[in-house]
């Protein structure tokens, strides 16, 4: 399995370069620099351009161009969608959310991207900009296999422009050989006292706000300056406790014994389980873990529709859903998917909480670039007041 995955995704993958095995998730290998289920492995299957550039266009009328994350999906399904439909691949990559927005507002929905695949809050965005193409179910015939649980979120209700590929959580990560896990329920726990200077955060403002807004009672995605201010507020108190703002490998001050508990990515804990601290785990918090998706969207005016839907639901084929989810390393949304995972991927809790912990998660929603104007200036007034 290409942990990768579980860190550099979460960190817009500037770090993809570095590669872990995560072993204790079964034989799921990993070879060198280049993954076998990267998209660039696929020259035979699928033409690839390098991040921000686009793909050549494979000769021949029938081709989907697909704008994905880097190293974000299995060349052997690549390779089998082609083989059975005689559709190609043309697949270009990026290497954020933002870069991929950036790229499309400046192709002015000319249509030169069949399928792309952005996160929630850039789903609301696109979605609110007339970026993409409304999706008619009836063409998906897979979307049954999706959980209830990932449908009809606020970013998109009804699913009317989206539809879910792969999903991960940040949650609390702790050191149960300093902490026992029982005592750790909630956000508020990390503001304890007896914490001061062990405490973790990412380095991440979405994240650290929401976890602040949510212990406050305030919604995830709020516009309200005064809600803004008074989590900032809140922020403040907790940075005595704080010893370190660490998204490019948030296990590692656990692993070096600098923190006992924090705000980190799932993925993160089971990295350090695999590398030889099986006493880091994770809470789901009683407030609600902070969930991130990645979901498959038309752009406008996609020039190659017939072939996307059909691109769309080959993924969402079980039995294709699963290979993507085993191969890449995250979560899928497919219930059908899941029941064909080995059963030391379907049964970690970590990667797959009960659904009461998930009952609670909540999706990032796109704010606004004024009130994220709003929150940058909070966020480096904290980092100053440390």
């Amino acid at each position: 399995m290409p942990t990768d995955k579980f860190r550099s995704r979460r960190r817009f993958l500037a770090y993809s370069g570095s590669l872990a095995t995560l072993s204790a998730l079964g034989a799921l290998g990993v070879s060198g620099c280049q993954q076998s289920g990267s998209p660039d492995a696929a020259s035979d299957t699928a033409t690839t351009g390098g991040e921000g550039e686009p793909a050549p266009t494979p000769s021949g009328s029938k081709v989907v161009k697909v704008y994905n994350w880097t190293e974000y999906i299995s060349d052997s399904v690549l390779k089998a969608f082609t083989a059975e439909t005689g559709i190609a691949v043309s697949y270009s990559t990026f290497d954020s959310n933002e870069a991929m927005y950036a790229k499309l507002k400046l192709m002015n929905n000319s249509g030169d991207y069949d399928v792309v695949f952005p996160g929630t809050d850039f789903v609301d965005k696109m979605r609110q900009g007339n970026m993409l193409e409304p999706i008619d179910h009836s063409r998906l015939s897979n979307f049954k296999h999706l959980s209830p649980t990932f449908l009809d979120a606020d970013f998109d209700k009804g699913n009317q422009y989206s539809v879910p590929y792969l999903w991960g959580s940040s949650g609390i990560a702790l050191n149960t050989k300093r902490i026992d896990k029982a005592a750790i329920t909630s956000w508020n726990d990390l503001w304890r006292p007896e914490y001061e200077g062990r405490v973790m955060l990412m380095n991440d403002l979405r994240d650290v706000f929401t976890m602040a807004l949510l212990t406050l009672g305030y919604p995830a995605a709020t516009k309200n300056p005064e809600h803004i201010q008074a989590a900032y507020a809140k922020l403040k108190t907790l940075m005595p406790n704080v010893r370190t703002f660490n998204s490019d490998a948030p296990r590692m001050p656990f692993i070096e014994g600098e923190t006992y508990l924090g705000l980190a990515w799932n993925g993160e804990v089971i990295i350090a389980q695999d590398q030889g601290m099986p006493e880091l785990d994770f809470v789901y918090p009683k407030e609600g873990a902070i969930m991130w998706m990645d979901n498959m969207v038309f752009p406008k005016n996609a020039k190659n529709l017939d072939n996307a839907y059909a691109f769309v639901d080959f993924i969402m084929r079980p039995e294709n859903s699963a290979i993507i989810s085993e191969e890449i390393g995250y979560a899928t949304p497919n219930e059908a998917a899941i029941a064909l995972l080995p059963p030391e991927i379907a049964n970690k809790p970590i990667i797959y909480p009960s659904k009461e912990q998930i009952g609670h998660a909540l999706f990032r929603e796109d704010v606004g670039d004024v009130t994220m104007a709003l929150y940058q200036q909070y966020w480096d007034r904290l980092k100053v007041d440390m």
